[in-house]
């Protein structure tokens, strides 16, 4: 394949985050040039189009200006143009983001559908719902380096069975009087609290860890117990909150692909 570049080309897509679309070509014009640009046949191209307009249900605006579409169909047409040579490997740099909820998930069910005809995927975004709903493997980037990697489950599992936040009025020493029993796995600070990661269920194990604290005088202002997220992953290994993250930083998506 080092020898043969216009092949590598071909195998290859990309979506970038900014949208990249000439204004003043409608749908079907800049798939078309797109697919010029890769010397497909008037045949392949009108058929290839034909396929993507349905895919990412444009059907009724292939004559229609991009600078008259929304925003959400402007990201499908994107992806449709990045699917336009039949990639084998497909690049989406935050496909998702500053689309609604709606828009999101049917974009989520075409690259589902686009992984499952055996085109791999590498996926960066900032939503880590989005990483767990997508992912075969994630990689979670802090300032340009992979901090870890792997599946979903397992990723969440680095945190325990359980989290238990807790607010009270002594954190240090909440801290202190908890990080050795037996099935704390660890413990770290939060804005107004601390996260106590266990390797049981916390169910069984919240009613000892308030009897402990109280004995001791320490005031429970407020406790919460959940399962650990890709968010609490991800502020883990990263040391900040979602909202303080940067374009250094994201989770790489890596869905599986399956044979054709």
């Amino acid at each position: 394949m080092k020898h043969e570049p216009e092949k590598i080309r071909e195998s290859i897509g990309i979506v970038f985050q900014e949208l990249t679309l000439d204004r003043d070509m409608t749908v079907k014009e800049i798939l078309e040039y797109h697919g010029r640009l890769y010397s497909m046949s008037k045949a392949e191209r009108q058929e290839r189009i034909e396929e993507l307009v349905s895919l990412v249900e444009l059907e009724g605006k292939k004559d229609t200006l991009t600078r008259h579409l929304s925003g959400g169909m402007k990201r499908r047409l994107e992806i449709a143009r990045g699917l336009m040579t039949q990639p084998k490997v497909l690049f989406l740099d935050e496909p998702t983001i500053g689309l609604d909820p709606q828009t999101r998930i049917r974009i989520w069910d075409y690259l589902r559908d686009i992984n499952h005809q055996g085109t791999t995927i590498f996926l960066t975004t900032h939503y880590m719902d989005e990483a767990d709903q997508l992912s075969d493997r994630i990689s979670i980037i802090d300032h340009g380096k992979i901090v870890i990697t792997g599946r979903s489950w397992e990723l969440k599992n680095t945190l325990g069975q359980d989290l238990i936040y807790l607010e009270t009025s002594d954190n240090w020493e909440a801290a202190e009087l908890l990080k050795d029993l037996d099935s704390v796995k660890g413990i770290r600070e939060k804005t107004k609290g601390i996260v106590v990661m266990v390797n049981v269920d916390g169910t069984y194990l919240l009613p000892e860890v308030m009897d402990r604290l109280r004995s001791r005088g320490i005031k429970i202002k407020a406790v919460n117990l959940k399962k650990p997220s890709m968010d609490d992953v991800f502020v883990h290994y990263t040391g900040r909150e979602l909202r303080d993250s940067g374009a250094e930083k994201g989770a790489v998506v890596i869905p599986r692909s399956r044979g054709r």
